[in-house]
């Protein structure tokens, strides 16, 4: 027979695996001293979970705070580049319209001849012939006249340009300074227009609240004006009153004021004016009499009030002696209970410390040791 190799059924192996990690989850539940002896803290829980939402908060608006200045910078250095690439693009264009005036082709010293070719000879100096050889003719009849005097005027031509490229350079450095001057300048005169309406809107300021001060001053002015014309009318109409009783008939006893009948008539009540000779002494001892009425009147009222108000403060003298002894009588209860509670509790430290005494001599005598507590929980089960 040939041996065949069969599969082999792991499924019970994998399940005693199973079982093992279940086992071991369940000691590391168990066992756990925080869960078992201290428990879960809820409120550190939430408290932290508190902290940790907030400084995620916290970092989500940091993190939108660095993108927007991160956006902002972007910006700011795109628009940098593209002040960067028109400066660049501007002196291109500078470059090669200085190129196109002042360093044309055809204005070059070398543009009439061959860049190919080598410079040639000068044809004032001899050479002879058995030095040339028939077939090494470089130097022909009517070459290299007037050379030097061309050499001259190329050299010139090339100092003109050279000076013109100077004084061209110099010009840019000039308006270059100029713009910078001119940049400064409207800097400065912004910077001065800047300080002049400050300077405006303070005096504008200060010009409104003297104008709000004088506003106040006048009217003040007005409303003691206005005082004054009231206290003048009320002493005229005073003057008025006290001239008109001096010279009324009660004091002059003018003779037209008659005293009054009380005989009927068809009018009713009248008074015979030719007869009036002042007061009567009855009348006058009437007045002296109703005004002494009043003065006792007067008198007695303000016994009275001045009775009530002496049983007011009798009254209140009362009521704050009966606090303060009644706040006397609280602070001595409150001693009381103190010196009370303070008794008890001796007596309960010393209860205590007998029973603990009796714990640690008496009953606890045989002390566990470290093996006694190492042969429980060695499983879950």
């Amino acid at each position: 027979m040939y041996k065949v190799d069969l599969p082999v059924d792991e499924s019970v192996q994998q399940a005693v695996e199973r079982r093992r990690a279940a086992e071991a989850e369940r000691k590391g539940r168990i066992f756990n001293t925080r869960d078992r002896v201290i428990g879960v803290d809820l409120r550190a829980l939430h408290k932290q979970q508190e902290e940790k939402r907030e400084r995620l908060e916290m970092e989500k608006q940091r993190d939108m705070a660095h993108d927007l200045l991160r956006l902002s910078l972007d910006e700011t250095t795109l628009q940098q580049k593209k002040e960067e690439e028109e400066l660049r693009r501007e002196l291109a264009r500078d470059l090669v319209q200085y190129r196109a005036i002042h360093q044309r082709a055809e204005d070059s010293r070398d543009a009439d001849i061959n860049y190919d070719r080598q410079e040639a000879p000068d044809a004032s100096i001899s050479v002879s012939d058995s030095a040339l050889g028939p077939a090494s003719m470089q130097v022909f009849l009517g070459e290299g006249i007037n050379e030097n005097e061309k050499k001259r005027a190329q050299m010139e031509m090339n100092e003109r340009n050279l000076r013109a490229q100077k004084e061209e350079r110099e010009k840019q450095e000039r308006e270059q300074k100029n713009k910078e001057l001119l940049t400064d300048r409207e800097l400065v005169e912004k910077d001065l227009r800047a300080v002049q309406l400050n300077a405006l809107e303070e005096e504008c300021k200060r010009v409104a609240r003297i104008a709000l001060s004088h506003y106040n001053q006048a009217q003040a002015e007005e409303r003691m004006e206005k005082e004054r014309q009231e206290k003048l009318r009320r002493e005229g109409e005073e003057l008025a009153e006290v001239r008109y009783i001096v010279t009324s008939d009660l004091l002059t006893e003018r003779p037209e004021a008659a005293k009054r009948i009380t005989e009927s008539s068809a009018e009713g009540p009248r008074v015979l004016t030719d007869r009036w000779k002042g007061m009567t002494p009855q009348q006058i001892s009437d007045i002296h009499r109703k005004r002494e009425e009043q003065c006792f009147e007067k008198e007695r009222l303000r016994e009275m009030e001045r009775q009530r108000d002496m049983a007011w403060d009798y009254h209140l003298t009362e009521q704050v002696r009966q606090q303060e002894r009644e706040e006397t009588r609280d602070k001595e209860l409150q001693r009381e209970r103190r010196v009370q509670l303070d008794k008890y509790n001796q007596q309960l430290a010393r209860e205590q410390q007998a029973h603990q005494h009796y714990l640690d001599r008496q009953l606890y005598t045989n002390r566990p040791t470290v093996q006694y507590f190492t042969q429980f929980n060695t499983s879950s089960r």
